[in-house]
């Protein structure tokens, strides 16, 4: 009999993804990384994006279902979702 192992991945979640995201962003805005550097965080960039714009996809279906459940009816809110954060 194989036992099959089992990896166990944390989810990262919004927040921190779009935390890394910003300091990655400061990061090359510097200018002080290599090319080298350069690619590997905007490769890192481009995957915390694609996480953080499925994370939001996956909130607006969950909300939608939820209105709809509620009433029977769907509409669409607007809300500005800003990833700006104020210096603290």
């Amino acid at each position: 009999m194989s036992e099959k192992k089992e990896t166990k991945q944390t989810k990262m979640s919004f927040e921190d993804a779009l935390d890394k995201l910003q300091k990655i962003v400061e990061k090359i805005e510097e200018g002080e990384l290599s090319l080298n550097e350069c690619l590997a965080e905007y490769e890192e960039g481009i995957k915390l994006a694609t996480f953080c714009s499925q994370e939001l996809k996956a909130a607006k279906a969950k909300v939608e279902k939820l209105q709809k459940e509620n009433d029977g009816a769907v509409e669409a809110l607007e809300c500005e979702i800003s990833a700006a954060r104020s210096e603290e």
